[in-house]
């Protein structure tokens, strides 16, 4: 089975990537995940992927909906194609502590409880916040993600305020928290891809996310943190998930190249790993 934890469809344009042409609708995204993409031989598709608002489209602005409104309104389109398309889209909430904390965190709840959401994301960055200083912003969603179960999807690879070890102090506050980093440590100018990597290693309660990493070094990763610790995750759009799905078959192949993956073990990364982490039966 093989699970996409990071797609962004919206039914409009970005304000953030701004991308040309039409939106990348749901529909559009389901298109992309039949491939088929081959792997290893074999005729593969994704079977699901977890869908959030494009980044962008959560930033509060001047004039826009605030408090529960405004969080019901960016997250609107995701809750609209989480319930149409049950069987492949899952939904994953973001939490823009600027709309308010306790608002956030019940709207939240809210969507894992009466939506069936199986994510948190967290973008500090885009958001504007110190996630290792503004504590009282993001332990609330941290510490309720922790007690429904859900796992946490971290932007990572930007500064000034998505460095992986600004994390520190929501990964020691919460042992039981299930912390992706996502990007690998990877985004805009800057590759924090050791960070992530000696995170996931030290703490059992940190996983990496395979999109944006280097061919080479997810060989190299993949070897010190075995692959029970690595999900696949594309960030789509932008990006195309043949690219990275083709990065990940690479790794069952011959030294130096990739590092003799098992096959099996391939599985575990390409979806297995998240499944069993939200409680979804593997196919």
């Amino acid at each position: 089975m093989i699970i996409d934890i990071h797609a962004h469809p919206t039914n409009f344009v970005d304000k953030a990537w701004r991308h040309g042409g039409e939106p990348f609708t749901a529909e559009r995204l389901i298109k992309m995940m039949d491939g088929p993409f081959i792997i290893n031989g074999k005729k593969r598709s994704i079977d699901y992927s977890f869908v959030q608002p494009p980044p962008g489209n959560t930033v509060w602005i001047d004039g826009m909906m605030g408090g529960t409104e405004g969080i019901r309104n960016y997250m609107s389109y995701i809750r609209e194609i989480v319930k149409k398309y049950p069987d492949r889209l899952i939904g994953c909430f973001t939490y823009n502590p600027r709309f308010g904390v306790e608002k956030g965190v019940t709207e939240f709840e809210r969507h894992v409880k009466e939506n069936g959401f199986r994510m948190l994301k967290i973008h500090s960055n885009m958001h504007a916040y110190r996630p290792d200083r503004a504590t009282d912003w993001i332990f609330p969603a941290i510490e309720k993600a922790a007690k429904l179960n859900v796992p946490v999807l971290i932007h990572t690879g930007d500064s000034p305020y998505a460095i992986p070890s600004q994390f520190y102090p929501v990964v020691d506050h919460f042992p039981d928290a299930k912390l992706i980093i996502s990007h690998f440590g990877i985004q805009t100018g800057a590759s924090y891809v050791f960070d992530a990597a000696w995170m996931a290693k030290k703490n059992d309660n940190v996983w990496v996310e395979t999109g944006w990493c280097f061919q080479s070094r997810l060989v190299e990763f993949a070897e010190l943190l075995g692959p029970e610790k690595m999900i696949f995750g594309t960030d789509s759009p932008p990006n195309e998930p043949g690219v990275w799905l083709k990065m990940l078959e690479v790794l069952t192949w011959d030294y130096p190249q990739g590092c003799k993956m098992k096959e099996e073990d391939l599985e575990k990364i390409m979806g297995n790993n998240i499944a069993e982490m939200v409680g979804l039966k593997i196919r």
